[in-house]
């Protein structure tokens, strides 16, 4: 049985190699990129501006409780001038795991814009009750103001309570929409 032999041809690596550099050379040398005048500009001597925006890490002394005079301004920024009849503004100072109740006067039945705000290095809880329903349940986290809308359907008072697990202030206010 013979078997037919196929000789053998024998591809140099430089050959391989030169083959691959030309088909490279043709494939790459369609891209290139051109830069216009107006963007490019070797005479230009302006400097990129400086960041305006850094964030900042916000002193953490901003959020300590306050008293006194102090306290009264916090309360005038905290709590935004409300566009409706104002009813009922309360704030104070609560201590560390300290909880305090107010009561409203009775309101009428309408919808009202309750604003809560707080300053503390701890959350402060806010609930708010008409009698029967629990109508806001809210932990805040400091150094914001909250703004709930509620419906009473009936005149009624509102029981607020305020709590906080460390020394904090707090501040809300009931107005009608």
């Amino acid at each position: 049985m013979s078997a037919s032999r196929v000789p053998r041809q024998r591809t140099s690596a430089a050959a391989v190699v030169l083959s691959v550099a030309v088909f490279l050379g043709t494939v790459l040398s369609g891209c290139e990129y051109e830069y216009s005048a107006d963007n490019w500009d070797d005479e230009s001597t302006s400097v990129a501006a400086a960041p305006t925006d850094a964030a900042l890490p916000r002193d953490p002394h901003l959020d300590e409780p306050v008293s006194g005079g102090e306290l009264d301004a916090w309360v005038h920024d905290a709590l935004p001038d409300a566009a409706g009849q104002v009813f009922h503004t309360g704030f104070g100072t609560l201590k560390a795991d300290e909880e305090r109740q107010e009561t409203t006067t009775q309101l009428p039945k309408g919808t009202y814009a309750l604003t809560l705000a707080c300053r503390s290095t701890h959350r402060v809880s806010f609930s708010i009750e008409d009698g029967a329903n629990e109508l806001v349940d809210l932990s805040l986290r400091c150094g914001t103001s909250r703004v709930n809308v509620v419906n009473l359907a009936a005149d009624a008072s509102l029981l607020i309570k305020v709590d906080a697990n460390g020394p904090a202030n707090y501040a809300y206010r009931v107005s009608r929409i």
